[in-house]
């Protein structure tokens, strides 16, 4: 029987609705027509075409991914890279796994750790935000130079390692992707102080880098961010959301703060807010699950904010309460009259009800307490602490250089309490016994804690620059660096430098020792010489530094004249060749009060005081004030009286 074309697509359309026996009944047909043309029609399109339906854009983005890789388009990002030395050093390019928006990277503190743990190491892992990173005063600053200080005091048979990988901008997402390369590096113990970024921090829920609420969508991205293929995808994205924004180009040069926000206003108990509490408490969750799984100690630390001396950002209305400044403007009150407990309650409830999130709210000092008893790990109290050790029990500009980071007191504060909690849960190396009292560990790691004028000067710098542009000034109110800045010696200089871009962070303490050297300021010079020895254990000591800064055309060997070689050598503890240069250069100045000085303090450690004493009364008759010339004479009295 014929059946004409039209009825054949009739009956393929009815088939999807109608069972055999109705279309058979409609078109008067057999039913064994009907089943065989159905037949056919499926039997058209063979199994294989839905498999090539499949493979062909999977083939496509394999191709596509390989192509890339040979053209070597974006970036590698493994979390270590090598160091040289047999050391890692964490990857400088790491901070684009998290930022594709921003501006100006934000990197680590570049600490180094070696590829094969030693078995006498005692390795920490630092991880958060700007906070944790040391801000404004990175690298020295940070609490983690704190505690590596002293264990490096208290335990010298120990390799200390303490490698913080904190980085400004950045949420509990960047942790959470952190943690399983951390864990593979064998820890002996992980020390985390995170929060304040959950809302504005980089994937957050209220930041330019924010991919949505789901925890789930953005750690699958943050794993397919290894393909090239997702970082072109996020790289057009970008581009093409550059393309409509209403952002002017020169908006870019602000700081990373002024960038970060995309929602401004997120009122407390808003639904914006509680899912940065969820993400939040999930990522802290799987980080220590994680921990817990690997049998790794976790110390989280709650947090502190600068409540007294911070005015809310943005003061909105929220139901049932108060405005922010109204909160605000009360707790001054109860603090002028003395009622601390009370002034207290409402600086707290101030900065929650403040609808700019760069200060983390109550609940999350909540959830880490929370989940660190959950998990029964150790939690420091910082947050306490700070308001203990503030005059008026609140704390303020007296321990925080803006919202909430400390300043160098805060910060070696912060590394005191992690400290004495990890002496309390026994997280201490356990190689060799303590040679250091437990009572005067403080007050040695703080006398010779490695912290520069130049380092003061770049963060106080830093904290300038922060506050000369939104939210701090309105926008449209900043002042250019140039009437910002007003050197007045070469610090300054060198600061300006660093903090405009224009040389990297050893550079700005190479010039400076080079800078002292000239000067024949041998003291500073060899204390940025350290510096930079410290930060880069590479270096070894002051010999192979200055073999580097040579390679690098960094320093000219004309600079070392016999008085600065035989200052070096003595600070070097090579006292003979100290008194070789010292006294060739007394030939030519037989009056240089330095060189005296420091020939004295030579001969005095090879124990030769009759030429020491003869030395020091030589340069007290020069200059009868010259610096430690007075105490150096009374010591060698002292032996020539036993």
């Amino acid at each position: 029987m014929k059946i004409s074309k039209d009825k054949r697509q009739q009956i393929l359309v009815d088939k999807d609705h109608l069972s055999i026996h109705e279309i058979s009944k409609k078109y008067n047909l057999p039913k064994y027509e009907i089943k065989k043309i159905i037949d056919t029609s499926e039997k058209s399109i063979p199994k294989w075409f839905f498999v090539v339906l499949i493979l062909v854009p999977v083939l496509f983005f394999v191709l596509l991914e390989l192509s890339l890789r040979i053209f070597n388009y974006g970036y590698d990002i493994p979390q270590w890279v090598d160091a040289g030395s047999g050391k890692y050093i964490v990857n400088p390019e790491l901070g684009k796994r998290y930022f594709s928006n921003a501006h100006n990277i934000p990197a680590t503190n570049e600490d180094v750790f070696d590829k094969q743990k030693e078995k006498n190491a005692f390795r920490i892992f630092v991880l958060g935000e700007s906070s944790a990173a040391g801000y404004p005063y990175m690298p020295m600053g940070s609490f983690s130079r704190y505690i590596r200080n002293r264990l490096q005091l208290v335990y010298p048979n120990t390799i200390v390692e303490v490698i913080n990988l904190s980085m400004t901008g950045v949420s509990s997402y960047t942790l959470l992707d952190l943690v399983p390369g951390v864990l593979e590096q064998k820890p002996d113990l992980i020390l985390i102080y995170t929060g304040h970024n959950e809302f504005y921090g980089a994937l957050g829920v209220g930041s330019m880098e924010s991919f949505g609420t789901s925890r789930n969508i953005v750690n699958l991205i943050l794993y397919l961010n290894k393909y090239k293929v997702t970082q072109l995808v996020r790289s057009s994205v970008t581009w093409i959301s550059s393309l409509f924004a209403s952002e002017k180009k020169e908006d870019i040069s602000g700081t990373l703060m002024s960038r970060m926000a995309k929602d401004q206003y997120i009122p407390l108990n808003s639904e914006k807010f509680n899912a940065g509490l969820e993400q939040f408490a999930g990522n802290l969750r799987d980080i220590l699950t994680l921990a817990k799984d690997n049998d790794v100690p976790v110390i989280v630390g709650d947090l502190a904010s600068n409540l007294k001396d911070q005015k809310p950002f943005i003061s909105i209305s929220t139901p049932g309460y108060k405005t922010a400044n109204q909160v605000y403007e009360e707790a001054i009150l109860e603090l002028k009259n003395n009622n601390v407990p009370k002034a207290k309650s409402l600086f707290r409830l101030a900065k929650d009800l403040d609808a700019l999130r760069f200060r983390a709210p109550e609940k999350i000092n909540t959830i880490i307490n929370s989940l660190c008893k959950e998990f029964n790990e150790e939690t420091v109290p910082i947050d306490s602490l700070f308001d203990f050790i503030s005059p008026s029990g609140i704390a303020g500009n007296n321990l925080m250089v803006d919202h909430l980071h400390p300043n160098l007191k805060g910060y070696q504060l912060i590394g005191k309490a992690f400290y004495e909690v990890m002496e309390k849960s026994g997280n201490l190396p356990k190689a060799e016994e303590p040679k250091i009292p437990f009572v005067i560990q403080d007050s040695l790691t703080v006398a010779n804690f490695m912290f520069t004028d130049l380092d003061s000067t770049i963060g106080n710098g830093i904290i300038t620059l922060l506050k000369n542009d939104w939210p701090f000034t309105e926008k449209g109110n900043s002042q250019s660096t140039k009437n910002l800045f007003k050197p007045k010696n070469f610090i300054d200089s060198i600061a300006v430098e660093y903090i405009e871009k224009k040389i990297s962070w050893a550079d700005a303490h190479t010039n400076a020792a080079i800078t002292y050297l000239k000067r024949d300021d041998m003291n500073n010079h060899l204390k940025h010489m350290d510096i930079l020895i410290y930060q880069y254990p590479v270096l070894k000591d002051y010999n192979t530094a200055l073999k580097y800064l040579y390679e690098k055309n960094k320093i000219d060997p004309r600079d070392f004249t016999e008085k600065r070689i035989g200052a070096i050598a003595l600070y070097n503890k090579k006292y003979d060749d100290a008194i070789y240069y010292l006294s060739k250069s007394l030939q030519t100045d037989s009056g240089d009060t330095q060189v005296l000085y420091n020939l004295a303090a030579a001969y005095f450690q090879k124990n030769d005081f009759k030429a020491a004493l003869n030395k020091i009364n030589k340069c007290l008759n020069i200059d009868p004030n010259y610096p430690g010339a007075n105490n150096l004479k009374r010591q060698l009295n002292q032996q020539d009286n036993k």
